[in-house]
Order: structure tokens, then C-alpha cells, then sequence
């Protein structure tokens, strides 16, 4: 099997030093699980991630917490669009 994608836009790439990651499959369940195992990776990624406003795509579609990740999945968090 192969490693998901885990993608970080705007702020977020920045907080963190970090635009992608690997995660192995099957470590998390739903989205909002691999949320809280990023969280904690230290205490700049738990700041970060703990934004309420914060939104996750899952294979490039706006998903909620509960959404089940499976192998070979792409999901990118990111803060939320502004436009004007």
C-alpha cells in the first residue's frame, strides 16, 4: 500500500515549515482523527490545527471530521477562502 498525502496550504504551510507530509495507511480513520494526530506532532502543529475555522478536502472535495480516509487518499487542510 501506499502512502496518503496530507497537503498544507496559505498560513498554514508557513506556521508550520512543512507544505506535504506522508502519512502510512490506516493510521487514522476519519479525518478529524488524523487532525488530532497531527496536533500532536508539537505545540505549533496543535495550535494550528485547532483553528475552528480551518477546512479539510478529502481527495479535493470539502469534507467534515467525520469523513473515513482510506488508502492512497489525498487530503489537504487549509484556511477558509475569502473573497471580496
Amino acid at each position: 500500500m501506499s502512502n496518503d498525502s496530507r497537503t498544507l496550504f496559505a498560513s498554514l504551510r508557513e506556521q508550520l515549515d512543512c507544505a506535504e507530509l506522508q502519512v502510512n495507511p490506516g493510521e487514522c480513520g476519519t479525518l478529524a482523527e488524523l487532525r488530532e494526530q497531527l496536533s500532536g506532532r508539537g505545540e505549533s502543529w496543535r495550535r494550528a490545527l485547532a483553528d475552528p475555522s480551518l477546512q479539510a478536502a478529502l481527495n479535493r472535495e470539502v469534507a467534515s471530521g467525520e469523513a473515513t480516509l482510506n488508502s492512497g487518499d489525498e487530503v489537504a487542510f487549509f484556511p477558509p477562502v475569502t473573497g471580496g
